[in-house]
């Protein structure tokens, strides 16, 4: 089922009508083998989904699909027993965020199963999914923890300046610093700009203050190509790598659980430090490409600051 995971989005022009081709996209799947139906069902379905989600539910998949082989059942033969049993299994193993995602997963397999005619009913049609705090448990920085690690970032290298100040001035997903070319540096109405990919395969651009400008140019020290973060050897910069930096520059940075940064955590810490810094909701929304603001909302964790309570300016209005 690892398959799953790497299966093509889109057939190239060319492309040679194969047996897996043929059954990826064009056999009527109930008239697939039965030991490949299941297999050829989840394969169409990750088709509907591109990125880190695409390959999340597809370890999601492979996860249950191996689950139901140690059962000796047929995916497409679970019931809503199997389901439930799965879902406790996970409780000792995984975090409740993990959970309602992989449950996410297998109820959207099934669903498209009975789309697609392959089942009369989908056994994961009313599972009970795992409350979620509403607080994100990414750990992020304060103001201090942020310029300390700027700091260190600064000293480390300026491949690594660069990468922080971007990530901490502008809130973006790894995924779309990494995946940046220097190509997409450009200006628009007296702004620089940086023009990214977001989840979904969206084009935006983002703005680049003064100080992203200058450690984005000090980085790349004029070079007009290829990708903006780069190995040694001139390969695109992996998130793996970027992932050990952050830990490393938490570290020399004296933060207390830099041990447990991500890069996800400067992207926390941009949402929580823009909104205590004045920056409204929605701008920060827009900012961090976040769809639904109760997204943005999880991060800010200046919402519980009392002295912000509607109490006090309804009091002064009334009194007024």
């Amino acid at each position: 089922m690892s398959a799953l995971e790497n299966s093509p989005q889109t057939p190239s022009a060319d492309l040679a009508v194969t047996e897996s081709v043929r059954e990826l996209f064009l056999e009527d799947l109930r008239e697939l083998p039965h030991e490949k139906r299941a297999e050829a069902l989840a394969r169409r379905f990750l088709l509907s989904y591109a990125g880190h989600t695409r390959a999340a539910y597809g370890r999601d998949l492979t996860d249950w699909f191996g689950w139901c082989a140690a059962l000796e059942i047929d995916p497409l033969a679970a019931n809503r027993a199997m389901v439930d049993g799965y879902a406790r299994h996970l409780e000792t193993r995984r975090s409740p965020a993990t959970i309602a995602r992989r449950l996410s997963a297998i109820a959207g397999f099934y669903r498209y199963g009975v789309a697609e005619d392959v089942l009369s009913a989908s056994p994961a049609e009313h599972i009970k999914r795992p409350k979620t705090s509403n607080d994100s448990q990414t750990l992020g920085m304060d103001r201090g923890e942020a310029r300390a690690f700027l700091a260190a970032a600064r000293d480390h290298s300026s491949r690594a300046a660069a990468l922080v100040t971007l990530l901490l001035h502008d809130g973006l997903r790894i995924s779309e610093a990494l995946g940046a070319d220097v190509t997409d540096l450009s200006h628009s109405r007296g702004h620089r700009i940086l023009t990214i990919t977001r989840k979904g395969g969206a084009r935006r651009d983002v703005v680049l203050n003064p100080a992203t400008s200058q450690a984005l140019d000090a980085y790349l020290d004029a070079r007009a190509d290829g990708p903006v973060f780069i190995t040694a050897t001139g390969n695109r910069w992996h998130r793996s790598e970027a992932f050990r930096l952050i830990r490393k520059l938490g570290a020399s940075a004296g933060i207390e659980h830099g041990d447990k940064l991500s890069p996800h955590s400067l992207r926390h810490t941009f949402v929580t430090l823009a909104r205590e810094a004045g920056v409204p909701l929605e701008d920060v929304q827009d900012a961090a490409g976040h769809a639904d603001p109760r997204t943005t909302r999880r991060y800010d964790r200046g919402r519980h600051n009392l002295d912000r309570h509607p109490a006090y300016a309804l009091g002064a209005f009334l009194a007024d």
